[in-house]
């Protein structure tokens, strides 16, 4: 292990997730650890297949003591000084000692221990046969124990290219640790799934259906409440005519029972950003200001003022306003409570270019001078994540038009104030409304990146995926495999896509097996749905097609995890102004696999980082996690998230290992799933997760691991201070010479449609548009040939081919 330089590094208890044993299985090989009581001498002072391991300021001591659980020799580990690092008996890593592994299989580790300090863990390393030795994980914490105490804990699968693995007990804090008797076995293969539940079909792909009631509001903002409830936020829905009336709309979905409640909205929300604070209230901030002029010389405005929604009262209440105006920022929750939020437009329609940090001591935005600045403008909903380490990693994953200046990807360092662009991001001005996600588990530290356009130029959208490994020094996005294709509706009935084609608009969903939906989507901008649903294996790297929501789900909607396990879709907002109001639930594959585990008791449902925490199940389980719940709008929810749990297990009570770093999984209520060797997951329970406002990298862990450390790419400080970047009228898309401002005739037709008045008006007659009045005398389209002030008129399609 090496040290960093950066100050800002936090390291994490439970790097990878792991899995604790279940219940008694039978193993298909004997113990693999060689020399396991330490009975036979080897070099150093150590016994044979042991070595002394660690690293840092610290003064420590091994040595063999006769005070054994067997035998005549147990090993002892101590540190009597630490100012930072650890000390660690470790299995030799060599042909010879460490135990030969399989990938995709998983080991039942244990051992006896004593120990006079709570800072100790078993921790793993690996060997990849390409890059050699490498951590793996810590998977457990071991209490403090007197006596001889028996620790169990279970592997995560091993990684592909993964073929030997050595571990042992670190101590990270002063104290000792004495060790006896280890054993490692291969875990026997999984029990065949049950039989199914459903159609064949339904087995295989899951299922959709779409609800009897329907959304009453337009809503484009999606955010699953602490109590099970779904805030769903309009404003004005994307309607010139409702904000003109100042109808601006919320509703409260209770999946329970399939009702809506509609909430009293103070300001119009439309293309606002929020967050899920710490204690469960919602963040919104900005929202629209104003639309744009019926000529398309100003653009859409975005308004300071910010209100959190209280799910207990269902009520919005005013805080104090944002520096600047910000119509589609981000919004993201840092490891110590407060949110950052970048981008968006400005209240004259320019882009912002001001950071604005939510304070959660305060419980207010700070004044601008006590934010660092770079003057950056990130665009329109930059898709956000925050890194392990507390830095912000930009995918590239935005809405309209082009992607930022360079390589559309970078690193930002807050407390530096430098951003640094990261490579590998492909077609990176044609990721448009596309979606990214941190992957499963979160430890693991990969994001996928799936689809995308470019309303602008409006090409078909992609079908490209990439994935990065934070991890790695110098991190760059890989190709991942490309995105199932489905059907695309052109207008004249459904066909299958061909070539390239690809989807804009997509949601992307954690599920509690820890795979990934991603469904919804459109081929152009605002137009052509594409029926095509997939989920997503981080473990394989591969898409599985699945059923197809049959709902369009374009522009403005959104798909999201409900806590029975269940995906909600809804919105899709086209060109021609409509809204679909119905709502499709997806009951994925693992719901029809027969009984579910169930979570009979939360012991304390206030979670506290490092913290063992007890649940009780009524029967096995193969792991547990924690997923944050979303609050998602316009393909984009940086914060959601997927934290493995390492678990303990003592017939139906099972301890979970909580993580140390807050960056890692920031304060928030999340949805506890359990679930069982077939990937069936109980029914969530909410528990509530916080601690210290902030845990340094020698508070957090001893294990210092390298995350994007070593970037090789362009780095940029704070740039010449400024009030805003110019951003074009037309940045939605949408020509605004014609009709009303909620209807979108693209400034660039899709590519099938010629450059014709004949072709452009079919196109729009064969998507509903209607009677389209000209705005002004200006006609850039040709589609009002006979200046009559109509476009697409009779006279307009005969005067002119």
């Amino acid at each position: 292990m090496r040290s960093r330089t950066r100050t800002a590094l936090v390291a994490v208890m439970g790097l990878t997730g792991g899995l604790l044993l279940t219940a008694p299985q039978p193993a298909s090989a004997a113990n693999l650890v060689k020399n396991p009581g330490f009975e036979t001498a080897g070099g150093d002072g150590m016994p044979y297949c042991w070595k002394k391991s660690g690293w840092g300021d610290n003064d420590f001591s091994f040595e063999t003591v006769a005070d054994a659980h067997s035998g005549s020799k147990a090993m002892k580990v101590t540190l009597t000084r630490r100012t930072e690092g650890d000390r660690k008996a470790l299995i030799t890593e060599s042909a010879a000692c460490a135990p030969v592994v399989s990938a995709g299989r998983q080991y039942d580790l244990g051992l006896w221990y004593k120990s006079t300090t709570p800072d100790t863990s078993v921790t793993l390393f690996r060997h990849d046969a390409t890059a050699g030795w490498q951590y793996w994980t810590d998977l457990k914490t071991l209490e403090m124990a007197a006596g001889w105490t028996e620790a169990t804990v279970r592997t995560p699968e091993v990684p592909a290219g993964t073929d030997r693995i050595a571990w042992g007990v670190s101590v990270y804090g002063t104290g000792s640790a004495t060790t006896d008797d280890y054993t490692m076995d291969q875990v026997a293969e999984p029990v065949p799934d049950p039989v199914c539940t459903g159609t064949a079909e339904e087995c295989a792909n899951g299922r959709w259906d779409v609800l009897p009631t329907r959304n009453p509001v337009r809503s484009m903002h999606s955010v699953v409440l602490n109590n099970g409830k779904v805030l769903l936020i309009a404003g004005s829905g994307n309607s010139e005519e409702l904000f003109k009336a100042g109808t601006f709309t919320s509703a409260v979905y209770d999946p329970r029972n399939g009702t809506y409640k509609q909430i009293p909205t103070p300001k119009d929300m439309f293309c606002a950003g929020h967050v899920q604070l710490k204690d469960g209230r919602v963040l919104v901030m900005s929202g629209n200001k104003g639309y744009p002029s019926a000529d398309g010389r100003v653009g859409y405005q975005g308004y300071k003022d910010s209100y959190i929604f209280d799910p207990v009262t269902e009520t919005y209440s005013r805080t104090n306003d944002m520096n600047d105006g910000h119509w589609y920022p981000s919004a993201t929750i840092l490891g110590n409570g407060d949110v950052i939020s970048f981008g968006g437009l400005r209240e004259d329609s320019t882009g912002s270019v001001t950071a604005e940090l939510w304070s959660d001591a305060e419980q207010k935005w700070l004044e601008l001078w006590k934010v660092n600045q770079t003057w950056s403008y990130w665009g329109l909903y930059p898709s956000m994540i925050l890194m392990q380490d507390g830095r912000l990693f930009y995918s590239g994953s935005h809405v309209f038009g082009n992607n930022i200046p360079g390589t559309g990807a970078a690193i930002y360092d807050y407390g530096a104030n430098t951003v640094t662009q990261v490579p590998g991001l492909r077609k990176k001005d044609e990721r448009d409304q596309s979606a990214s996600v941190l992957l499963p588990p979160a430890q693991d530290q990969k994001v996928l990146t799936i689809g995308g356009g470019n309303i602008d130029s409006n090409p078909d959208a992609n079908r490209l995926t990439d994935v990065i490994d934070l991890k790695q020094p110098n991190p760059s996005y890989v190709a991942g495999p490309p995105l199932p294709q489905g059907t695309v509706d052109l207008g004249a009935g459904k066909v299958a896509e061909t070539g390239a084609q690809g989807k804009m608009y997509v949601s992307a969903v954690l599920l509690p097996d820890g795979k990934v939906l991603e469904t919804g989507g459109a081929l152009h901008n605002r137009a052509d749905p594409v029926y095509e649903s997939s989920i997503y294996d981080p473990a394989t790297g591969t898409f599985d097609p699945v059923a197809a929501d049959p709902e369009e789900r374009g522009y403005h909607s959104s798909a999201f995890l409900l806590p029975d396990g269940r995906v909600m879709a809804t919105g899709d907002n086209p060109g021609n102004g409509s809204w679909n109001h119905d709502v499709s639930i997806y009951t994925p594959p693992y719901l029809l696999k027969g009984a579910r585990p169930t979570i009979t008791s939360v012991i304390d449902t206030e979670w506290t980082y490092g913290d063992t925490q007890r649940i009780t199940v009524d029967r096995p389980i193969a792991k547990a996690e924690l997923i944050r719940p979303a609050a998602v709008t316009h393909s984009s929810d940086p914060n959601q998230r997927f934290v493995d749990l390492p678990l303990s297990v003592d017939g139906n009570n099972v301890d979970l290992n909580v993580t140390s770093n807050p960056d890692l999984a920031p304060p928030g209520w999340y949805m506890l799933f359990a679930v069982d060797a077939n990937g069936v997951p109980s029914v969530a329970k909410w528990v509530h997760l916080d601690g210290p406002r902030a845990l340094s990298a020698k508070d957090a862990s001893a294990h210092v691991h390298a995350f994007a450390d070593d970037l090789g790419g362009k780095v940029t400080g704070p740039g010449k201070k400024r009030t805003a970047q110019k951003v074009g009228p037309a940045v939605s898309g949408c020509d605004r010479h014609y009709g009303s401002v909620n209807v979108c005739v693209p400034t660039d037709f899709p590519p099938a449609v010629k450059a014709t008045t004949k072709a452009r008006c079919d196109w729009l007659k064969d998507n509903d548009y209607g009677r389209l009045k000209v705005n002004g005398k200006d006609d850039p389209l040709r589609l009002d040939p006979n200046r009559d002030g109509v476009a697409c008129g009779k006279g307009d399609v005969r005067s002119r081919r």
